[in-house]
């Protein structure tokens, strides 16, 4: 009896035995591993791209003023041109022969005019003679009167019929690039027809539309007398850097209701004719922050439209504060409040935790974050 007692008393040890140790082993939780970074102020470059339309800074239609058949075609697509250059030549004979019978009433007039003229001189010494009534003197000088309208409206007729004929020689307007010429030699055209389009590309204007935040930043910036703001780049469609820099020059006077923002016009030299009108690419401005606190986008969730990141605290547990921030770009975000430097924060694998937790930091370095 006394040997089976000292059995169950056995086991009854190594079961209680086994028991502490499972609920020495539940109440060891492992604790997440995750990447936290120190915040540090840094000076840094803050670059924003905007999407952009190109156009020259002069790009005109050129539309047939009178209407007939084209007869000579005098460039060609893509050609550079000179101002006054000749383009196009309408078929004149119709305008020529109006602008002959307009000369020839002109002279008819001007003849009729001569012989009023004389006839007042006639009329006048034979009433200084009283041979004639005072009468006779005013009908001459009405007659006379009669034929300078008539001069005046001859002229008139004929200045309207050279001006006509002139238009039947179609010139640049200014210097430029001929575009696309939809019509051929021979071709009938009427008034208004498009022949042409010449673009003065020395020069081109690019057109982006900002937030209305980034409009009130940037007006800020110009009014403490920062004129960096004015000054940005230009890439290129294949993502190449344009080699010469562009100036703001001024924005449209109200914002696009739909989307809220503003147009702006920024101006870039174009000597090598490089930038087309109608081209496309990106206006990036770049804007020096000094002391600015960054940090990853991983590092940043979102709750009820406000922003949040997970803050390490000497204990290694984590609580949710929330920050403003200032600006965006590429993968991080600049603090403009709510987050100081020397903070520690998870700066990644942020939707695996919850606020109050205990983790194992793994230390990251700012730099090393902002070079990747």
């Amino acid at each position: 009896m006394r040997q089976y007692t000292g059995i169950y008393t056995s086991l009854i040890v190594l079961f209680m035995a086994g028991c502490a140790t499972k609920g020495e082993s539940g109440n060891q939780e492992v604790l997440k591993s995750l990447p936290v970074t120190k915040l540090v102020a840094k000076d840094t470059m803050l670059h924003r791209s905007y999407v952009t339309d190109i156009q020259a800074v002069q790009n005109v239609e050129i539309r047939a003023r009178v209407n007939g058949f084209l007869d000579k075609i005098y460039i060609d697509e893509g050609q550079e041109v000179k101002k006054g250059q000749l383009l196009f030549g309408i078929n004149d004979a119709e305008y020529r022969a109006e602008l002959a019978k307009a000369k020839a009433v002109l002279s008819n007039v001007v003849a009729e005019a001569k012989a009023a003229a004389l006839e007042l001189d006639r009329v006048t010494l034979l009433v200084d003679k009283k041979v004639v009534a005072a009468s006779e003197l005013e009908v001459a000088k009405a007659r006379l009167a009669a034929a300078q309208a008539k001069i005046d409206e001859a002229r008139s007729t004929a200045g309207n019929a050279e001006m006509h004929l002139s238009y039947t020689s179609i010139r640049a307007p200014f210097d430029g690039i001929v575009d696309r010429i939809p019509l051929k030699k021979g071709s009938l055209i009427s008034e208004g027809t498009l022949l042409t389009t010449v673009s003065d590309t020395r020069e081109i204007y690019a057109y982006f539309n900002v937030s209305e935040t980034e409009y009130l930043q940037y007006n800020k910036a110009l009014a403490k007398g920062d004129n960096s703001y004015r000054q940005v780049g230009l890439v290129l469609a294949d993502g190449s850097d344009y080699s010469h820099s562009g100036k703001i020059e001024t924005m449209e006077g109200e914002f696009e209701e739909n989307t809220g923002s503003i147009a702006f016009r920024a101006r870039f030299p174009n000597p090598s004719k490089l930038l087309k009108h109608g081209a496309s690419g990106k206006v990036r401005l770049t804007t020096e922050m000094d002391s600015a606190v960054i940090i990853p986008q991983k590092a940043v969730f979102e709750m009820q439209d406000k922003n949040y990141v997970f803050v390490v605290d000497a204990a290694n547990k984590v609580k949710m504060k929330n920050f403003i921030p200032q600006a965006r770009f590429a993968h991080f975000y600049i603090v403009q409040s709510g987050l100081q430097p020397g903070e520690r924060i998870v700066c990644e694998g942020v939707r695996n935790i919850r606020d109050g937790i205990q983790i194992a930091p793994r230390a990251v370095s700012m730099d090393s974050l902002l070079s990747l």
